[in-house]
């Protein structure tokens, strides 16, 4: 039984190898036809041809330059278009017209079945590139549809060998072929993300190529698809630019961290294949301990300090000096300087800290009270001018101010400006401290003794001075007094006479002329004296009088009267 089915079987193998070289001999037996395909057997290879039997009564020959370096052996099958049969020297054969027409069905072939097609980026053209296909066909390539992402350099490209899609085809037999490269990629990255969002969880370590940079971390190549390395898992430290922690083209390892499928996101980490430091942040790190630390960032309301890697606290602007108003942090400090700073306090769960710069610093006005009391004299320069007085520096970051009132006795000082200069060195005393207000009040007038003191022990009301005019207006004289206090003759007060008006009596007056006038009224405390030149012309009558009837007294007959008084007045 076995045997008759080994006879079987070799029976049918003949029958079809007899089938074969019937079919052959039939093919042989087929008149050649110009323009047709045809196999032919390489016969023999020389360094400028390749010559090859096509069953014609003299072989063929094809350049070597057609076969693009990838010469055939003697015996080879090659595929060639006879050209024409009776050629002055034999047959005309072409094997690159061949591998034309072939690929021409295999482009047909690709845009039919919406397969893809081999092919090589060669030049940079006018809005793409230009693909060789192969069998002399080349396409266009739109830069759009080159790459899975933007194309920045489009020489980086030339050279690339890739699979692509035809996406439109305008003639069979022109060079008339856009193709679709990215399409490609993309379902190629499609396909490898599913598969590592189904074989993958967070926690996996995986590993990756750097493929390009944000200011928000860097993109890395998982095998077609990309994760994100954000800037704030590479390190539990302040990074500041990611290229410091990974370089373009490195294959590094990286955890996951989440994975998000709807939104095709993979995020990534460095620093999780290290333990958070804020886990033990209590047993090392306690409010009001004074700990060093390095400038990392500076804003404009304050210092980021790092305390150790991945351990990072805020210092405010406010917290910078006891004394002296801040008003950049630059001004103070520049990153990467190392300082002494105090723990404020802390939230774990929000990874921050509070920290303070002049806490590590006695605060100078916890004694400022002791240093300069009440009374104490201090020599400074003006610091600042402002329209009610002026700031004058005591000592470093501790400011006195100066009321205007403050700096005379007798001036009226409009503006502190038109008696201090900034940078004058001034003499003063302290009027007033308050620590808690952070405040210290000088002057410069109580150095010297109150004038109106003075003035008022020797001037009383009814008393008479002669003074000189200051200055004049609408509504009366001033007069400066020999101890330079100013008084006011008010202006109903400056005629003898109620009728004559002030603007009459006025003229005879003028600035710098010197003038008697009556003390009518002294108010210390108010700085302020009244003037009158209308009581100091009664009083000097009522004296004139007085002398006049005092020395008639003394008159043997006695006979004097008041008429004889005036009467004498009118005549002197």
């Amino acid at each position: 039984m076995e045997k008759m089915e080994v006879e079987t079987e070799g029976a049918q193998n003949s029958k079809d190898s007899i089938q074969t070289q019937l079919e052959e001999s039939l093919n042989n037996l087929k008149p050649l036809e110009d323009g047709q395909l045809v196999d032919g057997s390489v016969i023999a290879v020389t360094d400028e041809y390749v010559f090859i039997d096509i069953g014609y009564k003299s072989e063929g020959k094809i350049p070597v330059s057609e076969f693009a370096g990838d010469l055939p052996k003697t015996g080879d099958v090659v595929t060639v278009v006879l050209i024409r049969k009776d050629g002055r020297n034999g047959p005309e054969v072409s094997k690159a017209k061949a591998d034309a027409k072939q690929m021409w069905k295999d482009v047909r072939k690709a845009f039919d079945e919406k397969t893809v097609i081999d092919g090589t980026i060669e030049k940079v053209v006018k809005g793409g590139f230009e693909v060789a296909l192969g069998g002399d066909i080349h396409a266009f390539l739109p830069i759009s549809q080159s790459d899975s992402q933007k194309v920045e350099k489009p020489e980086s490209l030339l050279g690339t060998k890739g699979k692509f899609y035809i996406e439109r085809l305008y003639s069979d037999n022109k060079a008339n072929v856009v193709v679709n490269r990215r399409r490609y990629l993309e379902e190629q990255m499609n396909t490898a993300r599913d598969k590592f969002f189904a074989e993958t969880q967070i926690g996996d370590s995986v590993k990756g190529v750097v493929k390009s940079f944000t200011s928000f971390g860097a993109f890395i190549d998982l095998g077609g698809f990309d994760g994100l390395l954000h800037i704030n898992d590479m390190s539990w430290g302040h990074v500041t630019r990611p290229k410091d922690f990974v370089k373009k083209g490195q294959e590094i390892e990286l955890k996951v961290i989440r994975l998000d499928p709807e939104e095709k996101r993979i995020n990534l980490s460095l620093k999780h294949f290290a333990e958070d430091p804020w886990v033990h942040f209590e047993e090392k790190y306690h409010v009001n301990d004074i700990v060093n630390g390095k400038v990392t960032k500076l804003t404009d309301f304050g210092a980021f300090i790092e305390l150790e890697e991945g351990i990072e606290g805020l210092a405010h602007i406010s917290e910078f000096s006891w004394t002296k108003k801040v008003n950049k942090p630059s001004d103070v400090l520049k990153i990467g300087d190392d300082i002494q700073c105090m723990i404020l306090g802390y939230d774990i769960q929000a990874g921050r800290v509070s920290l303070g710069l002049k806490q590590v610093t006695e605060n100078p006005w916890d004694s400022i009270a002791e240093k300069y009391p009440v009374g104490t004299k201090i020599h400074g320069k003006v610091v600042k001018i402002t329209n009610s007085g002026a700031f004058i520096s005591i000592e470093d970051g501790i400011d006195g101010f100066l009321h205007g009132d403050d700096i005379s006795w007798t001036k009226k000082v409009k503006h502190p400006g038109s008696e201090l200069k900034v940078d004058q060195e001034v003499d003063a005393v302290v009027l007033e401290n308050d620590p808690e207000q952070h405040r210290i009040k000088v002057g410069l007038k109580q150095l010297t003794d109150d004038p109106w003191q003075k003035f008022a022990e020797e001037y009383q009301p009814g008393s008479t001075l002669e003074g000189e005019i200051t200055s004049i207006t609408d509504f009366g004289v001033f007069v400066k007094t020999p101890v330079g206090i100013e008084g006011l003759v008010n202006k109903s007060n400056l005629s003898e006479d109620r009728d004559t008006p002030y603007e009459e009596a006025v003229k005879k007056y003028k600035v710098g002329d010197k003038i008697n006038v009556y003390v009518v009224d002294v108010k210390k405390d108010k700085e302020q004296v009244a003037f009158s030149v209308r009581e100091f012309k009664k009083k000097q009558q009522r004296d004139e009088i007085s002398q006049y009837m005092s020395s008639s007294s003394n008159d043997d007959d006695g006979a004097f009267t008041l008429g004889d008084a005036l009467n004498a007045k009118k005549d002197n």
